[in-house]
């Protein structure tokens, strides 16, 4: 054994040579030069390190995990989305997209060695627990992430449901990290949520996009256009905190409201990475104005919607900049059942745009705001008719009367509400009140045109 792993560097830097010149042997008998771009150095280096892990290391390592790290690391020094997929990972990787898996609800990446969220997904552990976009992650329980893979660090937050696991998060409103305590759920991700925020405008919202995503939309336009008794004059499309998803779920979002054109197209260093995404489809809301609401955690398949929307000046853009996130990332198979996800290509929106780093600008920005209901403090101002013998109006109202105006005024004026509940949508949700006040003043416009 030990005369073996005296040899081992020769040996396997022969057998990497070897295998390096039959999957290029072809190449090679056409063009002999090339022979000197192997990196015969770098390899004599890395069958070194190799070889001084297996006989120096405090403790024994399996040749199986040493090269899974190796694998790990090439493709960690390439960018935060290329990956190595276990076989357990790689299975997780195709039900996501089908809308249920394990885990805490939050889709994440890497940055500068932590674990970044991306986005909290509608209706799970991580959202209902406060989890925001834009948080770093340092700590699981009591494990720092620093010097994880994220492939790691997903593993220990998934674990069984009914669990739970402390999270301590950098955020960049608060002075000192914070703990938050989340219950691991099995997360069934409901791609279309959809109702009506007043008589002729609805509202879509897309937390994540999959498989299904295009079809479900086009049910729920018609579902609100039944429940309307008419076509809709306006759709505000939410996408803020949607991480992204499925590519052909993107183009179909977009193809729903374009009569035609294109909608994303991609580069990249090989042929088959550069493809074009076309419109095909008919706008399913006949060109009524839709406002997309985006904000930081609008990332990858949302960006593209939001892209070729605005490019064709089907859409306003409302909200915050976008994630930034334009690669695309191909799934690629191996023969041991586990894949290898990476970055083959960028994402460019119709006009040519680069989505990567730079993310998708609003049209219309809008800040956070909290909105501070100001009841008690009018309650308590006193005004010319609280006054004792204060003088009439002079009009032929009684007192009655005005208040009966004044009460239906108010009742007007916070008749917007995003459910069954008496809370106005100003309060609830400032962005889509603004976004429905948009839409409202661009049918007023389409009007007053000549």
């Amino acid at each position: 054994m030990q005369n073996l792993s005296r040899h081992l560097p020769s040996l396997l830097i022969g057998v990497l040579i070897g295998s390096y010149i039959a999957i290029g042997g072809d190449v090679f008998a056409d063009r002999q030069s090339d022979l000197a771009t192997i990196p015969v150095q770098e390899l004599r280096a890395f069958t070194e390190v190799f070889h001084r892990i297996k006989t120096d290391y405090v403790e024994e390592v399996d040749d199986k995990t040493l090269l899974e790290n190796a694998i790990h690391g090439m493709l960690n020094g390439l960018d935060p989305h290329s990956t190595y997929l276990t076989p357990e990972a790689y299975q997780e990787i195709k039900i996501g997209t089908t809308g249920k898996f394990g885990g805490l609800g939050i889709e994440v990446g890497m940055e500068d060695g932590f674990i970044k969220v991306i986005a909290p997904i509608d209706d799970t552990p991580a959202q209902r627990a406060g989890i925001q976009a834009g948080d770093l992650i340092i700590r699981l329980d009591d494990t720092p992430v620093k010097g994880m893979t994220l492939g790691d660090a997903v593993k220990i937050m998934r674990g069984q449901p009914g669990t739970s696991i402390i999270l301590t998060i950098v955020r960049d409103t608060e002075s000192k990290p914070i703990t938050i305590t989340v219950v691991r759920a099995i997360i069934r991700v409901k791609s279309i949520k959809s109702r009506m925020l007043e008589d002729n405008y609805g509202y879509i919202r897309i937390s994540h996009f999959q498989s299904r995503t295009g079809s479900d939309l086009k049910k729920a336009i018609k579902a609100l256009e039944k429940e309307n008794k008419r076509k809709l004059e306006g759709v505000v499309l939410d996408l803020r905190n949607n991480p992204g998803g499925v590519l052909n779920a993107a183009v179909d979002v977009s193809d729903t409201f374009l009569d035609g054109g294109l909608i994303v197209y991609t580069k990249g260093r090989v042929e088959d990475a550069s493809l074009n995404f076309k419109a095909d489809n008919k706008d399913s809301l006949n060109g009524a104005p839709i406002v997309v609401l985006v904000n930081d955690g609008s990332a990858s398949a949302s960006e593209i919607v939001a892209g070729a929307l605005q490019d064709h000046k089907r859409a306003i853009i409302m909200g915050t900049k976008t994630f930034g996130k334009g690669s695309v990332q191909t799934i690629l198979p191996m023969n041991n059942n586990a894949a290898l996800k990476l970055t083959t290509a960028r994402y460019f929106t119709p006009s040519g745009r680069s989505i990567q780093a730079e993310g998708i600008k609003p049209d219309i920005v809008l800040n956070k705001v909290e909105f501070a209901s100001s009841g008690e403090e009018n309650s308590l101002r006193i005004k010319e008719a609280d006054l004792a013998g204060h003088l009439e109006n002079g009009n032929s109202k009684k007192e009655s009367e005005k208040k009966t105006d004044s009460q239906k005024k108010t009742t007007i004026q916070f008749n917007q509400t995003t459910d069954e509940t008496d809370e106005p949508l100003i309060k609830k949700d400032y962005a889509i009140y603004e976004a429905l006040n948009l839409l409202k003043g661009m049918n007023i416009m389409k009007l007053h045109r000549p």
